[in-house]
């Protein structure tokens, strides 16, 4: 199967490149980035791409699967218009490209609390395309929503260091419901990703043909990424 990859620079993406390029069954890896990635390998596909533009470059969307990492914050953004930009428009604009050339799945990296009914904008925004993607009826929607995200990122979060250290002391108190909000690392939500695509490979499309939307968080997502099939290692 082929892939297409969006967000192969961020902190979840990149760990979703090494997994993808190291499992046989991908053919191919389409990347789209602003800036050249360093990694090299046969199956990789990276091309450098306005993505305001999305729509000049259909021959990205001619794939089996699609994930969806982009993302970034309000004050790497700049403004709150700046980052639904990003983390809903490019999405969403990724979503309908595919739906038109038939991709088959569709995985997201969305956020723990996101509700297109949520008075808080970051979670709105993250509700909204949510409920927006629902609507595309995609033969497999898969939602990951993570907490907190463990991982070295190339800019320093000083609060989120902070939760960092303090993760594995709160984690084993979170349980029951409060176990959604464990913080989980990124190498763990890409695993899990992976994983989601290559069993979607091996099924075969439902006979009765109704959309599937899976939403995995904190427990959903640990149980994904170990279960089988294995996934190659990350390069």
């Amino acid at each position: 199967m082929n892939v297409l990859l969006l967000g192969a620079t961020g902190l979840i993406g990149h760990h979703c490149l090494g997994y993808l390029l190291g499992n046989q069954q991908i053919t191919e890896v389409i990347a789209p980035t602003r800036r050249s990635l360093q990694v090299k390998h046969q199956n990789l596909h990276n091309m450098l791409v306005d993505f305001d533009r999305l729509d000049e470059y259909p021959e990205l969307f001619e794939v089996d699967a699609i994930l969806c990492c982009l993302g970034t914050t309000i004050k790497q953004a700049g403004n709150r218009e700046r980052f639904k930009l990003v983390d809903y428009q490019y999405c969403m604009d990724a979503a309908e490209l595919g739906r038109t050339h038939s991709a088959r799945s569709f995985s997201l990296v969305s956020a723990i609390g996101s509700s297109e009914h949520s008075l808080f904008f970051y979670s709105r925004v993250k509700g909204q395309l949510e409920a927006h993607l629902r609507e595309l009826e995609y033969p497999k929607l898969s939602i990951f929503r993570p907490s907190l995200l463990l991982g070295e990122r190339q800019e320093n979060r000083l609060g989120e260091l902070a939760a960092a250290k303090l993760a594995p002391l709160f984690n084993p108190l979170m349980i029951g419901g409060l176990s959604h909000y464990k913080a989980i690392s990124a190498d763990t939500v890409a695993r899990a990703m992976v994983n989601d695509v290559i069993h979607d490979c091996r099924v075969a499309n439902p006979a009765d043909g109704k959309p599937k939307v899976e939403v995995y968080s904190y427990d959903k997502i640990v149980k994904l990424a170990g279960n089988e099939p294995k996934i190659g290692e990350a390069v």
